[in-house]
């Protein structure tokens, strides 16, 4: 086993691709921008707000941006982001039997620290859950490393004490960027192929991997 596993949030511990595909959808009509894709919002699912916001509205401009993203978290996602999002069935089991096991368990996300503490609160989950560090705390987003170095010096680990759990490629190459090992989870968007290409210790088809088997 490891010192401590890290997980992304978004497809990783968490489904909240209906509350992210509402926030969006309800956006574009108001706003008067044409419709787009299921699968091209979900493609963004783990790429910051940022990012994502200009793919989905092709919008470059950062003014126009910041003002997108501001009117997506307090008109849509404030109200409607964690009531729709929705633990994986394996997620309680998995972080149950690491913390068990004495690892320590840490989110490192894309998405805001206080979005991701309103999911740990209302399932009760502060005991799994050792740190979380959101968009908020690093200077540069994932697949930068500034999240897990974090979580490294907060815990006085090293690289090779971490493994980063995660389901997109942004994940590996933050993991890769970080110089510790990652595993992948196929329940994001991400297929079990596309991991071929980055370092992997592992491809899981869901987080019960890590407790139906050991390291």
């Amino acid at each position: 086993m490891y010192k401590a596993y890290v997980f992304d949030f978004d497809y990783t511990l968490v489904n909240s691709e209906q509350g992210i595909v509402m926030c969006f959808e309800m956006l574009l009509h108001d706003e008067g921008y044409a419709p787009v894709s299921r699968d091209v919002i979900c493609s963004t699912i783990g790429k910051t707000m940022y990012d994502a916001m200009s793919i989905i509205t092709g919008e470059t401009e950062k003014g126009k941006l910041a003002r997108l993203i501001r009117l997506y978290k307090v008109r849509y996602s404030d109200f409607y982001m964690t009531p729709n999002t929705h633990l994986y069935p394996e997620t309680k089991p998995a972080l149950t039997y690491l913390k068990e096991a004495g690892a320590i368990c840490c989110i490192v996300s894309t998405k805001t620290r206080s979005r991701i503490m309103e999911t740990i609160r209302r399932e009760q989950m502060e005991p799994l859950i050792d740190r979380v560090i959101g968009i908020e705390d690093v200077e540069h987003a994932k697949p930068a490393p500034d999240g897990l170095r974090l979580i490294q010096d907060y815990f006085h680990l090293v690289p090779a004490d971490i493994l980063y759990v995660g389901d997109s490629l942004i994940d590996a190459d933050t993991a890769q960027n970080g110089g510790v090992d990652f595993a992948a989870v196929t329940t994001g968007a991400t297929p079990a192929s596309a991991f071929a290409t980055r370092p992997h210790t592992r491809i899981m088809s869901d987080l019960s991997e890590l407790y139906m088997r050991k390291k």
